[in-house]
């Protein structure tokens, strides 16, 4: 792949505001998005880099149809910043995290639109230490507002890391119980790893929708969304595997249905995995998202951990998994991190190698790890569409009048967005922060008190004049 051939173009550029989220920069290619963007980001990133005493930046790109077009001018602006440039070419988010630990680079930046809409793209960055999100997005936009870049002549080279990868994901596996899985790759990123996997893996492994198409013709690359689930489900009954894994479009999130196609939430995964954690890290720190479940954290402190609720988000969490020294983490829409034996990033095909790892001991199917927990009732995340501009205001305005509520009977959390705990359960209201969207969640003892909890909310977002439904 070959850089534009163009003369750097220092002037001042002004990136669409919509499109620097809080963890990553993501819009829609050819609306918010374009090559011009792509171009002043390798300068603007480059330039940030070099002035923390970097020059070696690992590039990774997904299958998504507008990448291409994203990837050569992004290098570009790399190389005319003086760094050095190891393109790994295409495959998922966790493998360009990988070849920044692996050779000691000193940054990384992935083109990918992640879950998102096939009409979206973006970039997701990294440095060697550290993630990058938040006020630092923030700065590097800056320094392309300003147009205050470093100028040299940065190198290129091709270097493909996806062996090294493959075999570092299976290090970790313990055991030859030979299981049956399907993966369920959604025609992203991870399609070409899953397929080197099942050949060495033990057992029988179905790939479901394993050639990477940017397209995604099959079904939405969002595995923290039930309908896409669906297909993973019949051949999971059908075939009578073990259980099924899903990937999201970059391959950072995991999707889990058991034995029985019943869906497995990332927190109740988390639940399972403590066991094994806590045997060599007792009363570890153990971080969670405001999303997940009452019993995740009650399951933590009865097993001697130290409870670490966190803000929803890869970048977040990795930032508190640095300061705690957590050696697991995760949130509900399936972002899991393991730093024990690992790097401490979000990987859906590691932590699947530690689902293979869970099952080799367990006596019963996978449903019967969950057995000994309490049943709750609870619902997935609920997406609720608001305009972009609206949304934080809605949750501050709930908020507001919820503080002047609150009681022994309503305690209000609002570390990311609103988690009221009442007597009958409790509810999360959040803006999300890579869609034009709320996120709310909802869990009781039962269906009475869920809807309960339910019109609380749709009474407050009535309050604050939003007209939709929940």
């Amino acid at each position: 792949m070959s850089p534009v051939k163009q003369q750097p173009d220092t002037a001042a550029h002004i990136f669409n505001p919509h499109i620097l989220r809080e963890y990553d920069i993501r819009g829609e290619y050819g609306h918010t998005l374009n090559e011009d963007d792509a171009y002043h980001l390798g300068l603007a990133f480059g330039t940030f880099v070099g002035r923390k005493g970097g020059n070696k930046i690992c590039l990774g790109h997904d299958g998504r149809i507008s990448t291409p077009a994203l990837v050569a001018p992004l290098m570009a602006g790399l190389l005319a910043t003086g760094m050095d440039v190891a393109a790994i070419g295409l495959g998922p988010s966790p493998m360009l995290y990988f070849a920044v630990k692996d050779s000691g680079a000193d940054a990384g930046i992935m083109v990918t639109g992640s879950h998102n809409p096939a009409q979206d793209n973006g970039f997701k960055m990294t440095l060697q230490r550290e993630p990058v999100f938040g006020h630092t997005i923030r700065e590097i936009a800056d320094i392309a507002a300003a147009g205050d870049y470093l100028s040299g002549d940065g190198t290129l080279r091709e270097m493909d890391i996806s062996e090294l990868y493959t075999e570092r994901l299976l290090k970790d596996l313990n055991g030859s119980k030979e299981l049956t899985i399907a993966w369920d790759t959604g025609n992203g990123a991870t399609g070409d790893i899953v397929r080197r996997m099942s050949i060495l893996l033990p057992g029988r492994h179905i790939l479901l929708h394993n050639e990477i198409d940017g397209s995604f013709p099959n079904h939405h690359p969002d595995p923290s969304v039930d309908k896409n689930l669906s297909d993973l489900r019949d051949t999971v009954l059908r075939e009578r595997c073990d259980f099924g894994v899903a990937m999201d479009g970059d391959g950072d999130r995991i999707g889990v249905v058991d034995e029985q196609g019943n869906v497995i939430r990332a927190d109740m995964l988390l639940a399972v995995f403590l066991k094994e954690i806590f045997e060599t890290h007792p009363h570890a720190p153990i971080i969670a998202d405001v999303k997940c479940s009452q019993v995740l954290f009650d399951e933590i402190e009865r097993l001697g951990g130290e409870v670490v609720m966190c803000k929803t988000g890869h970048s977040p969490i990795k930032q508190k998994m640095l300061e705690t020294q957590a050696p697991l983490a995760g949130d509900l829409s399936g972002h899991i991190f393991f730093a024990d034996t690992y790097y401490g990033f979000d990987d859906a095909l590691y932590c699947a190698m530690r689902l293979i790892n869970t099952m080799q001991d367990a006596e019963g199917p996978l449903s019967s790890l969950f057995a000994h927990l309490p049943e709750q009732i609870n619902t997935p995340e609920i997406r609720i569409r608001v305009d972009e501009e609206r949304k934080f205001k809605l949750v501050d305005d709930i908020l507001q009048r919820l503080r002047a509520q609150e009681s022994d009977a309503l305690v209000i959390n609002d570390l990311d967005g609103i988690r009221a705990t009442t007597a009958e359960g409790w509810w999360l209201l959040r803006a999300s922060n890579t869609e034009s969207a709320l996120v709310a969640r909802f869990e009781a003892q039962s269906d009475k008190a869920l809807e309960n909890l339910k019109k609380m909310v749709r009474e407050q977002l009535a309050k604050s004049g939003y007209a939709g439904t929940l």
